[in-house]
């Protein structure tokens, strides 16, 4: 089914994932596996960045299957207080994906922005904290906020109610079908993003809007700069 050209000017608000869409996650779980994988006699970060893909999807199925289950939060509250004594709560641990910052920065003086993230409040504030930009955020929409998680769209109408704005004038931009899906439940537009774990085709057919190759691009998509290098979903 051939969707509508997505069109900018109708964006009123820009809600983002966490994980993959302004975290460069899967380069920093590549990285720690591979400092463990250092005995091979091959280079293990091609091998690893293919299983992270692989393992994406039907890592979210699973996360989704918890949440219909309800037994989502035991979990979730279980890893933070696990994590909390292992002590891997530093503060300053995150690698943002290239550029993001500053097209965050130049976003909000624009929209209002959120975070819609299955991660905790506190990993989303430490993030914000080390790269300086939590006052550009309205609105921050963790596991802890709704009941359900993506694609369930109930984190997306909690962000556009948070944030003041029609849901169908949100623009929700994610690196997984899980984002997509749950902008399309919702009835707010979306934009895949290729620095995370997702892929294009599965972007695509999830029905994203547009796929970026990075959430740097996203300015130019806006119309923020005169260069416009994005290309739209299943085109």
């Amino acid at each position: 089914m051939m969707r509508h050209r997505f069109d900018p000017f109708t964006v009123q608000a820009i809600l983002f994932d966490l994980d993959g869409t302004l975290v460069d996650t899967d380069d920093a779980i590549i990285e720690a596996w591979a400092g463990r994988l250092h005995w091979l006699s091959r280079d293990p970060h091609r091998f690893l960045r293919r299983l992270i893909m692989a393992s994406e999807t039907p890592t979210n199925a699973f996360i989704t299957l918890l949440d219909v289950l309800h037994v989502d939060d035991d979990l979730f509250s279980l890893n933070d207080r696990l994590r909390r004594l292992r002590g891997l709560r530093t503060p300053a641990n995150f690698l943002a994906v290239d550029g993001v910052v500053d097209v965050v920065r130049a976003l909000c003086e624009r929209y209002p922005l959120a975070v819609v993230t299955t991660r905790s409040r506190w990993d989303s504030h430490a993030f914000m904290d080390q790269y300086h930009i939590g006052d550009c955020f309205r609105a921050i929409i963790t596991h802890e906020d709704t009941v359900r998680l993506k694609p369930h769209p109930e984190p997306v109408h909690h962000a556009a109610q948070a944030l003041g704005v029609p849901v169908e004038r949100c623009l929700m931009v994610g690196d997984t079908t899980v984002d997509v899906l749950a902008a399309k439940r919702a009835g707010a537009m979306s934009v895949g993003v290729l620095c995370g774990f997702g892929e294009r085709a599965e972007l695509a057919w999830a029905g994203a809007d547009a796929i970026l190759e990075s959430t740097a691009e996203l300015g130019a998509l806006l119309g923020l700069d005169c260069e416009s290098a994005f290309q739209f979903g299943g085109e």
